[in-house]
């Protein structure tokens, strides 16, 4: 984990007030899925989804991705925008006026000028799928830690962040087979087993192992490689990888 660049709660001037972006970065690792939770480093210590607000001059997805960047340092990521969140009673009000008053005591800040963060936010949710081993988390000012979480075992979050990464999760499975994203929570290469494991864990149900090889390959969007040496005394898998867009 890695220290973030010096944090204060930022001003409305710049931004598109009451608007704000909530990530659910998923990794996969032990048969396990695994979110990334920042953990705020204010009295209480409430855990989080990554997130942040959209300035005037950029899209929506830019502002997903720069804020994907700064918690992964990964320029490349793979992001899907998959709902919003707009409940009449989803306020930041409760927890962020102790945040803000807290905040302003530490820089000598005017309060004031960081109040519209108490606000009623309507928030744009998006996922990314991202292989866990080349990601360093990065934590900002106002995190005490950023670490990954399996999903079956989350931290109670602000507001309606369990429910986003319920949704999260629905939209993922949703995906993971019709729009073949798998990949991206995969090294570049891996047995069918693994792919197998993956789609088990993702769908949370077991998969007959000759059906499911039959079914992805018959898909075309594999490349078989060499086998994969383990050194035990049964058979080496072979080893595959997607065929992307561009690779034909």
């Amino acid at each position: 984990m890695q220290d973030g660049p010096r944090f204060r709660l930022p001003e409305k001037e710049g931004f598109i007030e009451q608007l704000s972006i909530d990530c659910v970065i998923f990794g996969y690792r032990d048969r396990s899925l695994h979110v990334l939770v920042p953990k705020l480093n204010f009295r209480g210590g409430l855990s989080t989804l990554p997130g942040g607000f959209v300035r005037q001059d950029e899209s929506i997805d830019e502002a997903a991705l720069n804020i994907l960047k700064g918690r992964t340092g990964i320029e490349k990521i793979y992001l899907e925008q998959f709902q919003v969140f707009g409940d009449l009673e989803r306020s930041t009000g409760p927890f962020m006026r102790d945040i803000v008053r807290e905040n302003a005591e530490r820089h000598g800040e005017n309060a004031g000028e960081v109040a519209w963060l108490t606000r009623r936010f309507v928030s744009i949710g998006y996922y990314a799928l991202v292989n866990i081993a080349k990601v360093v988390p990065v934590k900002s000012e106002i995190d005490d830690s950023i670490d990954w979480h399996p999903l079956e075992a989350l931290p109670a979050m602000v507001m309606d962040h369990n429910k986003i990464v319920a949704e999260a999760l629905k939209a993922l499975r949703n995906d993971l087979d019709r729009k073949l994203i798998g990949f991206n929570l995969l090294p570049e290469r891996f047995t069918m087993q693994e792919l197998r494991e993956l789609y088990e864990t993702v769908y949370d149900r077991a998969f007959t192992r000759s059906n499911f090889q039959r079914r992805i390959l018959d898909l075309g969007v594999l490349e078989r490689l060499e086998k994969k040496f383990t050194g035990a005394a049964n058979k080496a898998p072979y080893l595959y990888r997607f065929i992307l867009p561009d690779q034909g």
